[in-house]
């Protein structure tokens, strides 16, 4: 061992469906930093990629998706835990170009050829080496050894999941400190810069909305002490439910149009799903998007446009359902809506304009809190937990513990909490 493990710097990373980021706390800076990769960015896509002479993680792994599909691996977070004959499983490989076969126990088998030889996977082996990355990542930028890591699980993780990602903790090189909520990873990182307003009383409803996951929580900041009272969310509902809806509107577009089906050709799926993806974040800001695909499929050369209405239109059921949990979950807290003092949005999937009115008009017109960055509040959360742990924070984070104990010991959690 190369020291004592509390000389290691502690991190937190957001193990996220489709974006993954890693954060820590600078002590010599007095905040926490998110990390960039080495491309950048401060997101890292949850993919990986095998070749005939390598594998690639995150960004690499993503710029050769297109040509690469059926050995490009993304929402593997999916299948963490799930049986194969699940139904979501069953409506999910519909529409991702990999092969996921049924592997002993009804386990999901991923499929991929990986230098010239046929390789399977369990989805905790893809998170392991999406982990690895994350570490690589903070090992490059902080110069020194990474062992100590808070991971983040979405709130409805059953003990089965939480064990998966705990287990890819480990074969990655980790000391797996925790594994938390992402929605009491999220208040952290909203009450980072609240808790000198520790006299004030607030009911707090915690929005996160991801690229696959739906976790809402009400919190009640009293006196500093932050405690839980109701949790809800789905953990098969996201941004890649959204892509996967333009995806199939896209589909039979194109079979009405040219009359050719591409659900048999993986390539054409990915770079169409590709391109719905950027669609959608395009429409964020915009009220209309085009869709040009090259040579998709037959020798056919795509164009389409998709106008936020539309869009809207094809996901209202998904939005309605956001908000059915929002419902859930004060009925669950014994809160009513007014009584709610903000709304934090956490997650990428909350950019969305309709989101964002949905709950507006739900809230009868209160302003949502966009004060922390949707994309990080998770990983920053995390890498708080992290530093009170090592005991690496200065005071201020110190005082967290109470907001980390209060947060995270209730219900399945207090397994997960040795504290």
């Amino acid at each position: 061992m190369a020291g004592a493990k509390d000389d290691w710097p502690a991190i937190g990373i957001d193990l996220g469906t489709t974006y993954s980021c890693v954060a820590v706390w600078r002590p010599s800076h007095n905040r926490v930093e998110v990390i960039p990769n080495d491309q950048g960015n401060l997101t890292t896509p949850s993919c990986v990629a095998f070749t005939d002479t390598c594998r690639l993680i995150g960004d690499s792994a993503m710029n050769q998706a297109a040509m690469n599909s059926v050995n490009t691996v993304f929402d593997a977070k999916r299948l963490i835990g799930r049986r194969f004959s699940g139904t979501s499983v069953q409506s999910d490989i519909k529409l991702w170009p990999f092969k996921v076969i049924q592997g002993p126990g009804d386990r999901s088998m991923i499929v991929v050829q990986y230098r010239g030889l046929e390789k399977q996977f369990v989805a905790a082996e893809i998170s392991c080496m999406l982990l690895m990355k994350m570490r690589e990542v903070a090992e490059a930028y902080l110069g020194t050894v990474v062992k100590n890591a808070v991971i983040t699980v979405p709130v409805y993780f059953n003990d089965s999941q939480r064990q998966a990602t705990l287990d890819a903790g480990t074969i990655a090189g980790l000391n797996v400190m925790r594994i938390i909520n992402e929605p009491s990873a999220a208040v952290i990182a909203y009450g980072l810069d609240r808790t000198s307003s520790s006299s004030e009383v607030k009911t707090v409803l915690i929005f996160d909305l991801g690229g696959g996951t739906l976790d809402i929580s009400v919190i009640n900041i009293d006196k500093g002490i932050f405690t839980v009272k109701a949790t809800a969310g789905d953990t098969h509902l996201g941004g890649e439910d959204l892509n996967s809806q333009m995806v199939q509107h896209f589909v039979q577009d194109i079979l009405r149009r040219h009359k050719s089906d591409i659900r048999s050709n993986p390539r054409a799926l990915m770079r169409l799903r590709m391109a719905c993806e950027r669609a959608k974040r395009m429409l964020t800001s915009t009220v209309q998007a085009k869709i040009e695909i090259d040579s998709l499929h037959d020798g056919i050369d795509f164009y389409g446009t998709i106008t936020r209405a539309r869009f809207e239109e094809l996901n209202m059921g998904l939005f309605r359902k956001c908000i059915e949990h929002v419902e859930k979950c004060l009925i669950d807290a014994k809160v009513e809506k007014s009584q709610i003092h903000d709304v934090v949005l956490v997650g990428g999937s909350t950019r969305i304009p309709k989101i964002q009115q949905l709950l507006n008009d739900f809230f009868n017109g209160k302003k949502l809190c966009k004060s922390i960055n949707p994309d990080e509040a998770v990983a920053i959360g995390a890498a708080v937990q992290a530093a009170t742990l090592s005991g690496e924070g200065n005071q201020k984070v110190q005082d967290l513990i109470l907001l980390v104990h209060t947060t995270l010991a209730r219900g399945r959690d207090s397994k997960w909490y040795h504290g």
